[in-house]
């Protein structure tokens, strides 16, 4: 029997490269896209040029620190094909304290070709080896399909991420007296993934981080829920990516055989996945923790999304519930503090289609196929993002 830990760690090295908001607290709590639009007005363009959002006030004990990459980077398939390519950039905040950050704020340098944003703690016992891998890979950064490539994963129920950006993403703030810890000498790996459909062009991105010294913060943990996506052909609709098989050697080639094989990896997490337009997994809590903040994650085919605690029972209760996808705004959902006790369970439920590819740029040109979990543009996932805090 395949332990859960380990599938945790599996699972995780190639859930890192999914993108969305993560619960930190935005302009106006939500638990619906806004505004709400029928599903082919909500896909027309995934590439919006946005200009970024004027910074919140800082807060009390508060101070920004800017890291950008040290020169451009312009994206190409690392593997010689496919459409998306995932690079990491190692950045130094320079923090000489232990800190704690409480929010981000992600600057897109070319949004037409940034797919989306993850940043990753990296420990200061581990700096020294993101500078060799650094150093040794030729041009700025290193591919990192999955996650940063560093070891320092963790697991799924404690993610090693700071902050994440996607479209209709702005500057994230964690609640009140909440933080993600920093430790004197930590740095930073940024991971862009590249949309390669919308150009090659040169990109700097940079992000701000807000920082506190303050003792009493409260630290954050980022828990993640990830449910497998299976989506055969269309009736009438055929071609040699079309059979399962066929188009996970496919996905495997893209992103290699380690992140090309999360669709296999969830049946076993999730205990077996259903072929069809909806998919769930269910997850139990093995120790007390909070909920503080909830956000979602999907690609292009996206229909709707819910996260729930303890469904089916008299306790349950809806996290997020996103009845119309837009991938265009993946802005995350603070809540109001959520307690679960160990037995408690958390479940995510996606609903995706086929039809949006008659219907979306992105897929003009794409050949037919079965569409299962990839990282991939046009591949699509299934992913809860859970901030917590635990006693």
């Amino acid at each position: 029997m395949i332990r859960r830990a380990a599938l945790a760690a599996a699972v995780l090295l190639v859930l890192s490269a999914c993108g969305s908001g993560d619960g930190r607290e935005a302009s106006a709590p939500r638990t619906t896209p806004s505004p709400v639009v029928e599903p082919a007005e909500t896909h027309t363009n995934h590439t919006p040029s946005a200009t970024p959002a004027k910074p919140k006030p800082l807060r009390a004990g508060e101070r920004r620190v800017e890291v950008t990459m040290p020169a451009a980077y312009t994206p190409s398939a690392p593997t010689g094909v496919g459409t998306d390519d995932y690079r990491c950039f190692l950045l130094d905040p320079k923090v000489a304290k232990d800190s704690f950050v409480t929010g981000f704020n992600v600057l897109p340098g070319n949004p037409d070709v940034v797919h989306h944003v993850i940043l990753f703690r990296v420990p200061p016992d581990m700096v020294g080896q993101a500078e060799k891998k650094d150093a040794e890979t030729p041009g700025e950064g290193w591919t990192c399909f999955g996650t940063s490539g560093l070891g320092n994963d963790g697991s799924i129920d404690d993610a090693p991420w700071l902050g994440a950006w996607a479209p209709g993403g702005a500057e994230q703030l964690y609640g009140k007296g909440l933080g993600e810890e920093f430790p004197a000498g930590s740095a930073v790996v940024m991971q862009v993934h590249y949309n390669l459909l919308a150009g090659a062009e040169p990109d700097t991105s940079g992000a701000e981080l807000r920082l506190t010294e303050n003792p009493r913060t409260k630290a954050l943990q980022t828990m993640l829920l990830p449910a497998p996506v299976e989506l055969p052909c269309r009736s009438g609709k055929t071609g040699p990516l079309c059979d399962r098989a066929a188009a996970l050697k496919d996905v495997q080639a893209r992103f290699g055989r380690g992140p090309g094989s999360t669709a296999n990896y969830l049946h076993v997490l999730c205990g077996g996945a259903p072929i069809g337009p909806v998919q769930s997994c269910t997850r139990e809590i093995t120790t007390p923790q909070t909920i503080r903040g909830v956000a979602g994650h999907m690609h292009l085919l996206g229909k709707s999304l819910k996260i729930e605690t303890n469904p089916g029972t008299p306790r349950a209760r809806t996290v997020l519930n996103i009845p119309i996808w837009n991938f265009d705004d993946q802005r995350s959902v603070p809540t109001k503090p959520i307690r679960l006790a160990k037995g408690d369970t958390v479940r995510i439920t996606c609903r995706h289609t086929q039809e949006l590819r008659d219907l979306l740029p992105s897929f003009k040109d794409q050949p037919e196929r079965y569409v299962m979990w990839g990282e991939g543009t046009t591949d699509e996932m299934c992913l809860g993002i859970v901030l917590v805090t635990k006693p």
